[in-house]
């Protein structure tokens, strides 16, 4: 058993607790939070390491959406328009995928980590990132996406998934979690997101998909319309959107762990249905604003309570896969939330609603939770314990300590 002690201990728990001079004591599960006293009370026998004043203990972070892929991109893709950087992403796509070696990968996984992230949900098209990500430290729910709406290329698309699934699969290790990712409503024909969803309901795992992430997505599924339409005529030869957003969600009935990403377009109808499937909005806004695309509606998702999680999407869509740069964005971009009350729920988005949206046992300090945690120091004394939430994210670069599963990383 180990104890770590700090001036400061966040939880997560559902009342949101937080311990002013705490400590955790874990092994590879969560055994004990409390305070200080409580703890020697409780383990007399056992060395407390104390992590110093203005220190921080929290769960570790878990970026619920991250493409690793396209890790090579800096300057290439071009921005502030949904259609130009989606044509500039097939036009580069093979130059990228090229460079964004396994040692690349590996770097940014590193540096994902020193930046305090412990879990990531990673999305794979290719499965070029999946050693890097099976041999990394990090938890990695490991998502083999399919993709394709061309009704004659579905037999063999169909296959070449199945295929990198069955590859993600034979990858075995604690922290390692073969999963499904379903592109989007636009790029995937209905038999393929059944035949698909059928897979993760049978071998009960994770799905993660895109929804209604531009304005053109919008007017492509409602009314055949807008900037899609010319893509989809020269690159696929198609007219027509191959489903209807409501007819897209109906089709994941009964799928669990299940989360859907952006969702900045959502009607009300659509945020209902995401709702009664008890799913989670992967939150990615530096993507959702380097794209020109809307701010997600946080009020919305509040009133009728869905959880929303945080992640970086990719480097073709960020500067940064920091998921404490991610929070600083969050934080700024939404200025109709109140900077104090907003900071609490992003902690809460990017430990226990991201461990939900992945349906792992993590996010939170408490008894029998896997014990992932992230030890930071604040560079002065916190009076308020109402200000700690907004201090980290404004604060916090790299972390001092990382646990995974019990062991210092």
């Amino acid at each position: 058993m180990k104890i770590l002690k700090a001036s400061w201990v966040i939880s997560c728990d559902e009342n949101n607790t937080i311990i002013k001079d705490g400590a955790v004591a874990f092994d590879k599960k969560i055994i004990a939070v409390a305070t200080e006293d409580f703890i020697k009370e409780k383990y007399p026998d056992s060395k407390i390491e104390d992590l110093g004043e203005n220190s921080v203990l929290m769960p570790g972070l878990i970026n619920s959406h991250i493409h690793l892929e396209f890790s090579s991109n800096t300057t290439t893709l071009k921005y502030g328009n949904f259609m130009s950087w989606l044509n500039s992403v097939i036009t580069s796509r093979e130059k990228l995928v090229k460079n964004a070696t396994k040692e690349l990968i590996k770097e940014k996984l590193e540096f994902i980590k020193r930046s305090g992230t412990t879990t990531i949900g990673a999305i794979s098209s290719y499965s070029f990132d999946l050693e890097p990500c099976f041999n990394s430290d990090l938890n990695v729910v490991y998502f083999s996406e399919v993709i394709g709406s061309k009704p004659d290329m579905i037999d063999s698309l169909f296959d070449d998934f199945k295929e990198r699934l069955k590859s993600a699969k034979e990858k075995k290790r604690e922290g390692f979690f073969p999963s499904i990712a379903i592109h989007s409503p636009y790029s995937v024909h209905p038999f393929l997101i059944r035949e698909s969803l059928k897979i993760a309901k049978d071998e009960k795992m994770a799905v993660s998909t895109h929804f209604l992430e531009s304005p053109e997505e919008f007017d492509w599924l409602h009314k055949d319309e807008g900037g899609f339409v010319e893509f989809f005529k020269n690159f696929l030869g198609q007219e027509k959107a191959v489903t209807k957003p409501m007819e897209f969600l109906n089709q994941f009935e009964g799928v669990k762990p299940l989360s859907f990403t952006h969702c900045v377009e959502a009607s009300k109808s659509d945020l209902e249905k995401i709702k009664d499937l008890d799913a989670v909005i992967n939150h990615c806004p530096t993507s959702n604003r380097v794209l020109n695309n809307s701010r997600l509606k946080i009020q919305n998702l509040l009133d009728l309570d869905i959880p929303f999680a945080i992640g970086t999407d990719g480097l073709s869509s960020n500067n940064s896969l920091s998921m404490f740069d991610e929070l600083r964005n969050a934080l700024m971009i939404h200025t109709e939330q109140n900077v104090v009350a907003f900071a609490k729920l992003l902690i809460l988005a990017a430990t226990k609603n991201g461990a939900k949206a992945l349906g792992l046992n993590k996010g939170i300090l408490e008894k029998n939770a896997d014990a992932d945690l992230i030890a930071i120091s604040l560079p002065d004394e916190v009076e308020d314990e109402e200000d700690l939430c907004l201090n980290i994210i404004l604060h916090t670069k790299e972390v001092n300590k990382t646990v995974i599963g019990g062991n210092y990383v």
